[in-house]
């Protein structure tokens, strides 16, 4: 199975999101079932590592300082992900526009509020966007794995 968490510039919500969500892989031993990556619907941030702010809540919960380089996805992982998780409608309206309206895609809090994921780059609210997507990520891997 193969999983994209997108945001705009995947260098704060998505790069999270994959953390987490490789953590969890990892801990359940599924590292050759389940394969995970996060990326960009701008080209922004191309290249770019998680934005320090963010990359310090990772730190304060206990995630390697790891460097990340940010990416935009591509067709080709658009065609061969099997489900690609966004964090809200902007990203949601630039997936589509990229490759038009598919069932691939899916609001990252579906399975537990069905409520956006705001940017913490606007709203300088890293922890608690750090434990919603905790929470969103930890619910797709029970759902998941079932």
């Amino acid at each position: 199975m193969n999983i994209i968490f997108i945001c705009h510039g995947n260098i704060c919500r998505s790069p999270v999101a994959e953390i987490i969500f490789s953590d969890l892989i990892k801990n359940a031993h599924l590292e050759n079932e389940i394969f995970v990556s996060s990326r960009a619907t701008s080209l922004e941030e191309i290249g770019n590592d998680i934005y320090p702010p963010m990359k310090r809540v990772l730190s304060n919960h206990g995630y390697i300082d790891e460097h990340h380089y940010a990416q935009r996805i591509s067709k080709q992982e658009f065609e061969s992900a099997d489900y690609i998780y966004y964090m809200d409608k902007n990203n949601l309206y630039y997936l589509e526009r990229l490759f038009g309206p598919s069932d691939k895609f899916h609001l990252i809090t579906e399975f537990l509020d069905n409520v956006e994921i705001e940017d913490p780059w606007y709203t300088d609210r890293f922890e608690f966007v750090y434990q919603r997507i905790k929470k969103a990520v930890e619910v797709i891997f029970q759902n998941i794995k079932k």
